[in-house]
């Protein structure tokens, strides 16, 4: 999950299509999809919030597009809503824990096969691409030139 910014001088950090400002927001990341989390003002200046779920898709032709779906969720039934969340959420979490599990797992060990790569590139000597007036390309590794200047 990303970090989430604020707006501390009133100005909003981007603007909604109706122009609304965006006072504070949170981008989660998860899998195919996107949740972005909005606190916005109304012209009273009162906040609410906008959760959004988007989705890459493509049309036929290959075009790419997002596929958004909103809800609108105002302070008045923030207490309702964040309970009757984490009852359903609850309810998941003790019915499927044993999927709930695995998935942590699978989750844990594709970051850890995550690292391993970044730790193996990073154990790599770097390499720059030498490019003559013919046109060929060679890749030269940071090691060879450093045993050409020893010699």
């Amino acid at each position: 999950m990303m970090d989430g910014y604020e707006n501390t001088e009133g100005q909003g950090q981007g603007q909604g299509k109706n122009g609304q400002d965006i006072i504070f927001s949170k981008v989660i990341k998860a899998g195919k999809r996107t949740y972005f989390l909005d606190v916005k003002a109304t012209r009273k200046n009162d906040y609410y919030l906008t959760i959004t779920e988007s989705k890459k898709r493509f049309k036929n032709n290959g075009k790419r597009f997002f596929e958004k779906h909103k809800v609108f969720l105002y302070k008045e039934d923030f207490d309702k809503f964040t309970d009757s969340l984490e009852e359903v959420i609850n309810f998941i979490k003790r019915e499927k824990a044993d999927e709930m599990e695995a998935l942590k797992k699978q989750q844990e060990e594709r970051e850890r096969q995550q690292q391993e790569r970044q730790e193996q590139q990073e154990e790599q000597p770097e390499q720059y691409e030498e490019t003559t007036s013919s046109g060929y390309t060679s890749n030269i590794e940071l090691e060879d030139l450093e045993e050409n200047n020893r010699e």
